[in-house]
């Protein structure tokens, strides 16, 4: 049987055209409702599979008051948008959509989106009921590497084995350093592609000029210096799971193919004469808020809502007090084993100094300084470690220091560097040379921390 679908929308213009665009894809539209209780009583006389739904409409009740009620009653809804302000869109937001169509929009957008839609509403739908069958009969779960039992990693870790078994695509969220490498492995181990490869990807390390090679690789004589075949990482992952790290920083042309691969499951070789299919699984991670991307444009919104089938937030350390002293012991005790040092062990007064530290670095800070630490500590005891100073500044209505993140941190340097360099960003004397990163690399970032630089030309 055909799709069913119920428009929302208050406009009739509107909501004509997207009748006429669903019956000519094939989908059949139960009814046209204006306002919120002509919805409710559609509803309620033939359910539909998926609502089409206006944030604004007539009446004392909104698109998100009608959101709330459709989630209740587990219905796929899509918002149709006009721009709306930050505030309409994080309470939208908060409601979990199936989707965004922004106005105007295309014929293909329509499609694409409840495509995406209805696909998300039936893995949502599969992974529940997963989740319902672990709880009645659990099976063992290895998280090798992964220390900690605070309460938000066990809810992490509980959110993997509902997710491990299944194909599905996950998205791991948080800051730097909260080890989304290491969730991505665990999710690997624990499912049935755990003999397979998995392929580690960092988008953010990959020059834009050669990406699409290292992804998709290339054939013998593509282009100028193609002196032989390169098979990409989608290709060497086959059968396995593929990683995508900073997921975020991958432009634009790239995630039009990446969206390709999710949806056909096939890629094509820069130069070649035919496509490939490929049986992976995709693991993204990025510390970007998407939606932000998405709404500055610099992110599909089609790909997001297609990554952003299960998504996983991982904590800051600073939100995992009673681990930091786990995390400690153990790297001392790996980095003694890794150097060919004796045994050494933390003093109570180091340990409190750890656990009393913020942490803006998280657990991959808390790797280095440790290994540091093992390395100038001759003595068996770790009487004090060498924290770092951190610049800290009040917020109104706050009670003692905020931590500066490491983006604010790097925000600062960069622009200090442009000032020293009159905003030259490329060439000898540029910030680039300075800061001694690719030219490539510095100008994401600018346009990643919004940094203008005609402000520091003289």
């Amino acid at each position: 049987m055909n799709k069913s679908v119920l428009i929302v929308e208050d406009v009739f213009v509107v909501a004509n055209n997207i009748r006429i665009i669903l019956k000519k894809a094939g989908f059949r539209v139960t009814a046209i409702a204006k306002s919120y209780e002509q919805a409710v009583e559609s509803v309620e006389k033939e359910r539909p599979d998926l609502v089409l739904l206006d944030i604004f409409l007539a009446g004392d009740k909104t698109g998100i008051d009608l959101a709330k009620w459709l989630k209740v009653r587990d219905i796929a809804f899509v918002y149709l948008s006009a721009n709306s302000n930050k505030t309409t869109q994080d309470l939208a937001n908060e409601t979990e959509p199936y989707g965004f169509l922004v106005k105007p929009f295309r014929e293909r957008d329509v499609l694409v989106t409840l495509d995406i839609a209805l696909y998300l509403h039936t893995q949502k739908s599969t992974l529940l009921d997963r989740e319902h069958r672990l709880a009645e009969s659990p099976r063992p779960v290895a998280f090798p590497g992964i220390i900690g039992q605070s309460a938000s990693l066990k809810k992490v870790l509980h959110m993997v084995e509902v997710v491990a078994a299944t194909d599905t695509s996950v998205l791991l969220l948080g800051e730097s350093g909260t080890g989304k490498e290491g969730i991505a492995a665990a999710i690997h181990q624990n499912s049935t592609r755990k003999g397979k490869p998995m392929i580690n990807v960092n988008c953010a390390a990959l020059p834009a000029s050669v990406i699409e090679s290292e992804l998709f690789g290339h054939e013998r004589g593509a282009f100028t210096g193609a002196y032989e075949q390169r098979i990409g990482k989608f290709e060497q992952a086959h059968g396995g799971t593929i990683f995508l790290d900073e997921i975020g920083e991958m432009p634009m042309d790239m995630q039009v193919k990446l969206l390709r691969v999710l949806q056909e499951k096939e890629i094509d070789r820069i130069g070649g004469k035919r496509s490939f299919r490929v049986d992976i699984r995709i693991i993204a991670a990025t510390n970007l808020k998407l939606e932000n991307e998405v709404m500055e444009g610099r992110f599909r919104m089609d790909l997001y809502y297609r990554l952003n089938v299960f998504p996983i937030q991982l904590p800051p350390l600073r939100d995992r007090e009673e681990d930091i002293g786990l995390l400690a012991e153990y790297f001392v005790q790996h980095f003694c084993a890794l150097h060919g040092m004796p045994k050494k062990e933390l003093s109570p007064k180091a340990a409190a100094a750890l656990s009393a530290y913020p942490w803006p670095g998280n657990v991959r800070e808390l790797q280095h300084l440790m290994e540091r630490t093992v390395l100038l500590t001759p003595e068996d005891t770790i009487a004090q470690v060498a924290l770092p100073v951190l610049d800290t500044f009040k917020l109104p209505g706050n009670k003692g220091p905020r931590v500066k993140t490491i983006q604010e941190m790097e925000t600062e340097h960069i622009r200090s560097v442009l000032q020293m360099c009159n905003g030259k960003v490329s060439g000898p004397g540029g910030a680039a040379e300075m800061l001694k990163l690719p030219y490539s690399t510095l100008i994401a970032k600018i346009r990643k921390l919004g940094i203008r630089t005609e402000k520091y030309f003289h």
